[in-house]
């Protein structure tokens, strides 16, 4: 009997679902436990070694728990903070995400880019350093938002977004950039409403194909492997702490293939 394949994916809320939707749509033969550190959400106010100790804690744990073979890191904030971190305590693969400043740079005509992340990515410095290698020849315009994030969340909450304060948000880039990199796993839940909004051509790029083909070679599937598929699997989401309304987000965890919230047991503190 061919034994199953397990990959932990991990975020501070349920952006990385956007992510876990790419490696799936590629890998549907293998098993997916999706957690989120709610909790502590969002990651970016955290202080450097509490979000370490958090999600070490988390990953590790689950990654024991499943005998898991690849751990993703669905979080921009995270993956520029924990990785070496956890890559020095886990013995499986940990791929990480960081924003998709290279292609967006590639496919701009106008070398004008916007950078639509949350506030904490566009002060890292490892952001600008993305922006010094990949993109020198570019203007790069970055606006730094947690209201994206929180519509995100609502979306898959069945709740409506409101394109007019969207809108409102990408306003400074109307007409301007012709290129966008979503440097948050929450931004592609809203794309076809952010494309809605800024009624012109313009890429929008985000990093959850590359990770997927990334995870893919990493995985390194045998032909049985391969030839399952994913009809009998049950994949499993947790969380750190309970979630608003939960009944709309587990309908949406179903339709994605995931199993109904669990809890981490391991609260805030």
């Amino acid at each position: 009997m061919v034994r199953v394949k397990k990959i932990v994916i991990f975020d501070s809320g349920v952006g990385g679902l956007s992510v876990y939707k790419e490696i799936y749509d590629l890998l549907p033969q293998v098993q997916y436990i999706y957690a989120f550190d709610n909790a502590a959400f969002p990651y970016g106010e955290l202080p450097d070694d509490v979000l370490i100790e958090r999600t070490n804690y988390i990953v590790s744990t689950l990654v024991e728990q499943y005998q898991a073979d690849l751990v993703v890191i669905a979080c921009n904030t995270a993956s520029t903070i924990v990785l070496p971190t956890l890559r020095k305590h886990l013995t499986v693969p940990v791929v990480g995400v960081v924003p998709a400043i290279k292609p967006a740079a590639k496919l701009s005509q106008t070398k004008v880019i916007g950078l639509l992340a949350t506030p904490a990515t566009v002060k890292r410095s490892y952001t600008q350093q993305l922006i010094s290698q990949f993109a020198s020849d570019c203007e790069v315009k970055m606006i730094g938002s947690t209201r994206l994030v929180e519509m995100a969340e609502q979306k898959l909450r069945g709740e409506a977004i409101s394109l007019d304060e969207l809108s409102g948000i990408l306003a400074p880039w109307q007409q301007q950039v012709d290129s966008i990199i979503l440097g948050c796993t929450h931004f592609p839940l809203i794309k076809d409403e952010i494309k809605a909004v800024l009624n012109n051509d313009v890429y929008i790029v985000d990093s959850g194909k590359a990770i997927a083909n990334r995870v893919a070679s990493l995985l390194e599937l045998t032909d049985e492997e391969g030839k399952c598929r994913n009809t009998q699997i049950e994949n499993a989401t947790y969380s750190s702490a309970a979630t608003q309304s939960v009944t709309a987000l587990n309908k949406s965890l179903k339709a994605m293939h995931l199993g109904t919230i669990q809890s981490l047991q391991y609260p805030y503190s």
